[in-house]
């Protein structure tokens, strides 16, 4: 049985239809007050708090296209499964170097390349992570200038800011168990945060399956206890069943003002410092970027501050090949030295996963899809995601276990460090990370491990994965090139630490345990990966090294710690030893949070934008502009890259012929829907 909600795709016919585009072929000015690097999920959000002050003119740059062309599959929320834009050139498509302690693999890391980043492209899981573990990145700041923006109350406010929280319909919640606590979302926020308009009754099922294994139901998952099972919120805008990211909400919206630019297809390449042999505080003066694969290079001139928010690879990329990172990795690349700063591309960690499948006996998102069922084609289908999940602590996994488990973590940190070739403060990063990881967060109720549903498989089988969430096993990413086109190189390091694999292995166990409980084992005929022949440990730790991959969730390059830890940035996201320059992107994190990014991302933005606002005495005044964008942004016509967009035109009641084309095609929508 499944349930969709017969309700009108409603469009607001107040709101502008179309974000109208003033294509150009550069920039609007040789200078800009602020230069935001990486037009992604973070980047538009300081675009578009920075701008809100007209006083100061705002660019962004973005590597990507602006991904009109492929509007349909990043609008369609199913699509991220079925027809996923991982094959197109809206993906940077990373790859690790070979891990050595996971068979040898390279590594597949997807990461969007468009405006939106990979919120655009990404899965559309709105999760949280808990309040335990943002003090824990407080704490770590000690009494740094700033620390307070890290800990749970505030850290909690940003959350709120970015969202608009929509419940269920009373049938979608009935059928797949969802329960929620209104108080904890935000009200009036840029990003819709809401549920499918159609689901499975084995949805349904599983609270009450993790209930028989003893993972009891979520209360307050988005409050700040992490920790239990639910159904994950989703950035879909229910009023059309589009995805939410953030160019429709952060974007889109925006009237032109006059001063703010987005340009497209630039490709940033280096900042460029004043004087860059001095010592000190080295002031960025300019941005190079190449519109042309860098057969030519252009620069913007920076009145006030350059911000990276290129993620977790792109921005300790930039700073790398701006000369600003480790003396070696800058040596053996060729880069001239501008500032020695050893943390950058340190500390990177990733959520570690696996997952084991079971043919089923009855229909699944796709099965319909593949099979080309009757439903393949409706908007509410289209707007079904996985969403089932829990978040699983060392207690449930471990039990009586825990304690031994800790005492070995600590007794053994220091055997798990980073090379000694490496500087002594990344070390001591390493360690400190290590320390509250294991002190702090592994105690507390805060989720180890990440159990997820999955009801979208090719073969219409179903899925189970499981995630570590706080790998003690840390990474890097360096270059070896001097040309800042080359990709930087992707060592995450997987289960370097022996217990991130205990881990791991508990969580991959407690997976069969679900799959054979009741009632979801009613729905679940037979295993067929990695299948019933894997029974001993040593099964299961093979299968794992040769099967578990990234959960698509790289933190910590830019780590937010003492300089003398290894940091990058202080707890104002300034880069140490650069006087202008800050980085505010999930890469400043100081360790994995146990959730999916992408909350946590729009948080940091925030969180940034009035870092910087205050720096400069003054705050962001009120919007005026709706805050939300309540349709999809239609696609206009293409014109050659690079594009300039000046964010523009939205209250100009004249429009594009594609505008007017989605305005008839949304209102047969819904009157299809009506009738």
């Amino acid at each position: 049985m499944r349930s969709a909600i017969r309700a009108a795709a409603v469009v607001a016919l107040a709101a502008p239809v179309a974000h109208a585009l003033a294509p150009r072929s550069q920039i609007t000015s040789d200078s800009y007050d602020f230069v935001v690097v990486g037009g992604g999920q973070a980047g538009l959000v300081l675009g578009r708090r920075l701008s809100e002050n007209t006083n100061y003119t705002v660019l962004v740059l973005e590597a990507g296209t602006n991904g009109d062309e492929y509007r349909e599959r990043i609008d369609t929320p199913a699509y991220s499964y079925y027809d996923s834009l991982w094959t197109t050139p809206l993906n940077w498509a990373f790859s690790t170097v070979p891990q050595p302690n996971a068979g040898d693999r390279e590594i597949f890391w997807p990461r969007g390349k468009t405006l939106g980043g990979s919120s655009a492209i990404n899965g559309l899981y709105l999760t949280r992570p808990g309040k335990d573990e943002i003090n824990a990145w407080m704490d770590m700041l000690g009494d740094m200038d700033g620390a307070d923006y890290w800990g749970w109350d505030s850290f909690y406010s940003a959350l709120k800011k970015s969202e608009t929280f929509t419940p269920p319909s009373d049938s979608i919640a009935a059928e797949a168990n969802i329960t929620w606590d209104a108080s904890t979302h935000g009200t009036d926020g840029p990003i819709h945060a809401s549920y499918p308009g159609y689901t499975f009754s084995q949805v349904g099922q599983w609270i009450m399956s993790l209930g028989t294994v003893g993972i009891a139901s979520s209360s307050e998952m988005y409050g700040g206890a992490n920790y239990g099972a639910e159904l994950s919120t989703s950035t879909i805008n229910p009023t059309n069943w589009t995805r939410s990211y953030s160019r429709t909400g952060y974007l889109d919206p925006l009237p032109d003002s006059g001063n703010y630019d987005v340009l497209t297809d630039a490709y940033v390449t280096r900042l460029v410092f004043k004087n860059p042999s001095s010592k000190g505080n080295l002031t960025a003066s300019a941005v190079e970027y190449t519109c042309d694969g860098g057969k030519t290079n252009q620069t913007v001139q920076i009145n006030k501050e350059v911000i990276l928010t290129a993620g977790a690879v792109g921005s300790p990329a930039i700073l790398l090949y701006s000369g600003v990172g480790p003396k070696d990795v800058l040596l053996d690349a060729g880069v001239d030295l501008v500032s020695e700063l050893p943390g950058v591309g340190q500390h990177v960690q990733d959520h570690f996963s696996a997952t084991m499948k079971w043919t089923t006996n009855v229909e699944t998102s796709g099965s319909i899809y593949y099979d080309d069922g009757a439903d393949k084609n409706d908007t509410l289908y289209l707007s079904y995601i996985d969403s089932a999940i829990a978040y699983v602590n060392a207690s449930a996994l471990f039990g009586d276990e825990v304690d031994s488990l800790q005492q070995s973590i600590l007794s053994n940190i220091t055997s798990y460090s980073p090379n000694t070739t490496y500087d002594a403060g990344v070390v001591a990063g390493y360690e400190a990370i290590c320390n509250i990881t294991a002190n702090t967060i592994l105690n507390s109720t805060v989720g180890q491990i990440e159990i997820l549903y999955m009801n979208s498989d090719a073969n219409g089988d179903v899925g189970i994965t499981a995630a570590l969430q706080h790998p003690y096993s840390h990474g890097r990413i360096y270059i070896n090139s001097s040309n800042p086109l080359d990709y930087p190189v992707i060592d995450p390091n997987y289960l370097a630490h022996p217990a991130d694999l205990d881990i791991l292995l508990k969580g991959i166990k407690l997976v069969r345990r679900i799959g054979e409980s009741s009632p979801l084992k009613s729905t679940l005929i037979k295993e067929t990966t990695p299948g019933s022949d894997v029974k001993t440990d040593d099964d299961w730790l093979d299968w794992l090294r040769q099967s578990a991959s990234t959960e698509f969730h790289p933190s910590s390059s830019c780590a937010m710690l003492p300089q003398d830890q290894g940091g990058v940035v202080d707890a104002n996201l300034r880069v140490y030893g650069l006087a202008n320059v800050r980085v505010a992107d999930a890469s400043v994190a100081p360790f994995a949070l146990a959730t999916h990014l992408m909350s946590s991302t729009y948080a940091i933005a925030e969180q940034a934008s009035d870092i910087i606002l205050k720096t400069y005495n003054t705050t962001s005044p009120s919007p005026t502009v709706p805050h939300l964008s309540t349709s999809s942004t239609a696609v206009p016509d293409h014109t050659p890259s690079p594009t300039s967009t000046r964010a523009s035109a939205a209250s100009d009641s004249r429009q594009s012929p594609a505008a007017l084309w989605y305005l008839g095609a949304s209102l047969a929508v819904v009157f299809s829907l009506l009738f």
